[in-house]
């Protein structure tokens, strides 16, 4: 009985619920998928995508991007900081 309404609900639609889990939708690398092989702590206005409202920098699964990128990003947002391009602090964001 329980396989007869799984087959009549149909096909579920990537981000639904589904047997009382979320179903992620794939993300894929924004810097993989624009083919960018460095990052430069320069692009301030890029790197600020990646901290959050308290300063601090965001994690993989929030972001999206692949392990190799969230280095570089994580790399350059240093940098940065410590450039004095971005704020180490939420006082200044």
């Amino acid at each position: 009985m329980a396989e007869d309404y799984r087959s009549s609900r149909g096909e579920e639609e990537e981000g639904e619920e589904r047997g009382g889990r979320f179903v992620r939708k794939v993300r894929v690398c924004q810097f993989c998928a624009e083919k960018i092989r460095a990052l430069d702590y320069k692009q301030a206005d890029l790197l600020r995508r990646y901290i959050t409202e308290r300063g601090k920098i965001r994690p993989r699964r929030q972001t999206g991007a692949c392990a190799k990128h969230q280095r570089m990003v994580t790399e350059a947002i240093k940098r940065a900081r410590h450039m004095a391009l971005l704020p180490y602090s939420a006082g200044t964001l």
